[in-house]
């Protein structure tokens, strides 16, 4: 046999149930990858049915639909000659697997069921399926009929087992085995197994490529081989973004690296390798080969066929690369950008309408729409038919070629000021400008109509007129009429987006982008039902200093001048009376909390599992140079009355992009109550009863250096 075996590896872009369409991208990446000598293809976690099908998984039909796509891909002449492996739910004894299929020449191979299931963070794995608790054991699976029309066969492998083909060995994990502690990989590497795959349904967490990429070059750093991984891609149907990454490792180095973000629905990655690399790099490691000589073997399931061709002596192969990191501003700028794209051609809308206040937070927003403009365009240019086919759909142009960002962006972005009477004409102007350089369709408008006709309604029915603070209202006026204005603003939003393009004559409606950020949610500083009450939020996973961070990034990569002002300006929510012309009210003055500290509790809280005591632990020893101990028991105190208080705005909270892991998202990331004792008594006191021995003893030892 010969030593140079071709392999592919693919990511793509799924969509949950989208069968007909999921079936389609699996075809074309065999293809590609047959074009370029592949004679093995590697394809995503779940890949056929789509990752995020969630409770359909209870269905029936989503098995059936699986297995007759799959009855497709067996019959296509695009799957002759090649090993494919491809993911689907499969019920077997009764018992519903997370599986890969693997084929050849219309005969399935073996099917290997997941072994540890992700069920942590965005991850419910253990609510639809059972993992494979039988290490190194096969069992007969009965195939269903529309298989064994094809196939002839009546039962294959099922279980935990490796591929031997004529030349070399391959041994599977999927997704979650990767990162488990005692992975599959370590102990198939030591039994023989030269190649190793992973399926995968990993998505976007800023600043989480690295690790991925870190544990695939470890698992053949120390055991040698070859590691294949396959990622799912774009927005299958809710909040996260699968960042792609596709990537062949070997002997612990990168060989071939796929983009972590682009508008391609099928990507495809091709490497050669030679085995005789991993042969000697193993030969040398003497622990590896002592453990080896001692393992439990693999079930193998025996293939009559090669990866490699007899005569591959001449055949070049690849070499190692380094692996290109996106800071994490790349990220913010491509990630929600593409997640954007997925979610308006598949929803088959004809655009945005975001409320445009001249702040940090929606101007963040619309630069994340600006740079989509920006990838369609780039997209295009590089020849992606489906996003010309997409993007012409969408503004009604059947010979439209989307060409300069902005051109794009007025006719598929609609932004919106609406003024107050509380409304500085700064903020105004600055609208106004980044409209201008983005090229969105702008509206400026006043609600003040609006406002006074509902409050006079509420006078009219009462008696009763609220004012606010500084004409002598009470708190609860005051956030009455705040509240008023925001949730006017909502109404308005959402009466525009559907009728915006039928006063300009054009065919659709428009889906609202909110523009609440990770930490203002996370503290409850927004109104519930007002513009932050959107279809979906881009930077709802985001905090406050990268949301700065990536406005400094757009200045200086898309030249939007118009952001200076933005970012100089202090974040203000400009419902509250203007003093002398100018805005009083700020953010962090209204919340009693910076954005800065809001980042650490909401890592503390949800990351570091903290609650009200452990969380005054931690920062009266990080912040021992800048508070007392009784002034950290005070912000502490202070972030969980308002935190509490406020928690059942998340119930109604925006689906948002996720980007972040102390997000606290109430929909299945971040699951509490959102009625709380917001006293926290006990909690509070054992912060106190620690507050006074901590005075107690700084003042024993003050007592001493007096002394």
């Amino acid at each position: 046999m010969g030593r140079a075996v071709t392999v592919a590896t693919c990511a793509l872009n799924q969509w949950a149930l989208d069968f007909e369409g999921n079936l389609e991208r699996i075809l074309r990446s065999i293809d590609i990858a047959k074009s370029k000598g592949a004679r093995y293809r590697l394809g995503p976690e779940l890949e056929i049915c789509g990752y995020g099908c969630s409770d359909h998984y209870y269905e029936s039909d989503t098995i059936l639909h699986s297995f007759q796509v799959l009855a497709k891909l067996l019959e296509s002449p695009a799957t002759q000659d090649i090993i494919c492996d491809v993911g689907m739910p499969v019920l077997h004894r009764n018992v519903r697997y997370n599986c890969r299929v693997i084929f050849l020449n219309k005969k399935i191979l073996l099917i290997r069921p997941k072994i540890s299931l992700a069920n942590a963070g965005n991850y419910r794995e253990l609510r639809w399926f059972t993992p494979w608790n039988k290490a190194r054991h096969v069992e007969e699976y009965f195939l269903p009929g529309i298989i064994q029309e094809v196939t002839g066969q009546e039962t294959v492998p099922f279980g935990d087992a490796v591929l031997a083909t004529k030349d070399t060995c391959l041994g599977a994990e999927i997704c979650e085995e990767l990162w488990a502690p005692n992975s599959p990989h370590i102990e198939m590497g030591l039994d023989g197994v030269e190649i190793f795959t992973n399926s995968s349904g990993s998505h976007h967490v800023l600043r989480k490529a690295h690790t991925r990429v870190d544990l695939v070059n470890s698992a053949t750093a120390k055991n040698g081989g070859i590691y294949i991984l396959a990622n799912q891609k774009g927005c299958d149907g809710d909040r996260l973004y699968y960042d792609g990454c596709a990537m062949i490792s070997m002997n612990g180095e990168t060989i071939a690296q796929g983009s972590q973000f682009s508008l391609d629905d099928v990507e495809v990655l091709v490497a050669t390798l030679d085995l005789e690399d991993v042969r000697s790099y193993r030969a040398e490691i003497s622990s590896r080969n002592l453990a080896a000589s001692k393992v439990n073997p693999y079930p193998r399931v025996k293939v009559n066929f090669a990866l490699s061709c007899s005569d591959d002596v001449a055949v070049p192969t690849c070499v190692p690369i380094q692996w290109r990191h996106h800071s994490p501003e790349e990220e913010i700028s491509l990630g929600p950008a593409c997640w954007l794209w997925d979610y308006l051609r598949r929803s088959k809308q004809a655009g945005f309408l975001l409320p445009l206040s001249g702040g940090i937070d929606s101007s963040a927003t619309a630069c994340i729409v600006y740079s989509m403009c920006h990838q369609v365009c780039l997209a295009v240019k590089n020849g992606n038919a489906d996003v010309l086919a997409d993007a012409r759909r969408i503004v009604n142009d059947p010979t439209y070629v989307p060409e300069d960002p902005q051109e794009l962006c007025k006719r598929i972005f609609t932004t919106c000021y609406m003024a107050s009477e509380n409304s500085s004409q700064d903020t105004c102007n600055r609208a106004k400008l980044l409209a201008e350089q983005i090229g969105s369709y702008h509206i400026s408008l006043n609600i003040d109509a609006a406002v006074k006709a509902v409050v006079g309604i509420f006078s009219m029915v009462t008696g009763r007129t609220p004012l606010f603070s500084v004409y002598g209202g009470s708190k609860r006026e005051n956030l009455a009429l705040q509240n008023v204005q925001a949730r006017i603003r909502m109404v308005l939003a959402y009466l525009f987006a559907q009728l915006t393009l039928w006063t300009r004559g054009m065919p659709g409606g428009l889906l609202v982008l909110g523009s609440a950020n990770v930490d203002e949610s996370l503290r409850g500083y927004l109104t519930k039902y007002d513009c932050s009450s959107a279809d979906i939020n881009p930077i709802g996973g985001i905090s406050k200093t990268d949301l700065k961070n990536f406005i400094q990034y757009c200045i200086e990569n898309f030249q939007l001048t118009a952001l200076r002002s933005i970012m100089s300006a202090p974040p203000t929510a400009e419902l509250e009376p203007l003093v002398d012309g100018q805005v009083a009210q700020t953010d962090e003055a209204d919340m009693g909390l910076t954005y800065a500290e809001l980042s650490i509790y909401g890592k503390l809280r949800k990351i570091a599992k903290a609650g009200p005591y452990s969380m005054f632990c931690k920062l009266i020893n990080m912040w021992k140079e800048i508070c007392t101990p009784r002034e950290v028991a005070s912000k502490v105190k202070h972030f969980f009355r308002m935190y509490s208080i406020n928690r059942h705005k998340m119930t109604t909270l925006t689906p948002s992009y996720h980007a972040e892991n102390y997000s606290p998202d109430d929909n299945r990331f971040d699951l509490r109550p959102f009625l709380y004792n917001t006293a926290w008594s006990w909690q509070f006191r054992c912060i106190d009863t620690q507050v006074s021995k901590l005075e107690k003893m700084e003042g024993i030892s003050l007592a001493e250096d007096v002394d």
